[in-house]
């Protein structure tokens, strides 16, 4: 059983909800990933998404895009994310760690340093899971398998508009969980349906076995809390780095795990 599965039936087993805070890699300082990570963790984090900066993110609104712009403007670029990952583990060996991105980076990784190369390195760096925005489940049953045998995750999103076939292609290579995109357009946009999330998830769970969890749109904590009572798990990206944009690098930590507690406090309650 990979770490997210272990950590996602615990979670379920103890009444529990996943918090799943994103965080671009190498933003709003190059150095400063590994404490961000520990910090949330230190505020209630279960499961970590790490965004690879890339230059053309088709899935993430102007705030993500603008995280991606500075830490590639920085110098960030996949082996300083797998760095990052190393020293996270150095001090926490528990707290799954997904890495969310694009194919351009994992396929030029492997460019570089060989075919099958990134599976190799970050399930060595101590990656648990991968969610490849551009990656059709239907062109990812090898690349699927590869990353089970390394026990990492291969994990999809799906949409508002995601036919019961596209349901049932994801189920077949899924692992892990699902994401579960809230909301018609990119990160950080519009106003959160509550009503149609819930309708949306039995569906979801008609055809995928794994747990499902929810984000794009979720910025505080009753909008967590509700969305919390439907879902296995919560993922917020786009307001945490809002908050920490402007901070001094030792603020940066505290800041985004004070807000996190608000959010862990909601879904417990």
């Amino acid at each position: 059983m990979s770490r997210i599965s272990n950590t996602l039936t615990q979670l379920k087993a103890q009444g529990r909800k996943a918090l799943i805070p994103y965080v671009t890699a190498g933003y709003p300082f190059a150095d400063v990933t590994p404490d961000l990570m520990n910090s949330m963790v230190d505020a209630g984090a279960d499961i970590i998404e790490l965004g690879v900066p890339f230059s053309d993110p088709s899935a993430d609104g102007p705030v993500i895009q603008k995280a991606g712009d500075k830490a590639l403007a920085l110098g960030i670029g996949m082996q300083h994310v797998l760095d990052m990952v190393r020293q996270f583990r150095q001090t926490n060996s528990n707290t799954p760690v997904v890495l969310m991105g694009y194919a351009n980076p994992v396929e030029r990784y492997d460019l570089k340093h060989g075919p099958d190369s990134f599976i190799r390195d970050a399930s060595e760096a101590g990656v648990d899971g991968v969610l490849i925005v551009d990656y059709p489940p239907e062109e990812c049953v090898d690349f699927a398998a590869k990353l089970r045998a390394r026990n990492m995750d291969l994990i999809f999103l799906l949409a508002p508009t995601s036919t019961q076939e596209r349901m049932k292609q994801v189920a077949q290579v899924a692992s892990g969980y699902v994401y579960y995109v809230s909301l018609k357009g990119v990160t950080g946009s519009g106003a959160l349906d509550t009503d149609a999330v819930e309708a949306m998830l039995p569906r979801i769970r008609q055809h995928v076995s794994v747990p499902v969890g929810v984000g794009f749109g979720i910025r505080d904590a009753q909008t967590a809390k509700t969305i919390g009572r439907v879902a296995d798990a919560v993922v917020i990206g786009s307001k945490i780095i809002q908050l920490i944009e402007n901070e001094p690098r030792d603020q940066v930590g505290p800041v985004a795990a004070d807000f996190l507690r608000g959010i862990r406090v909601a879904l417990d309650a």
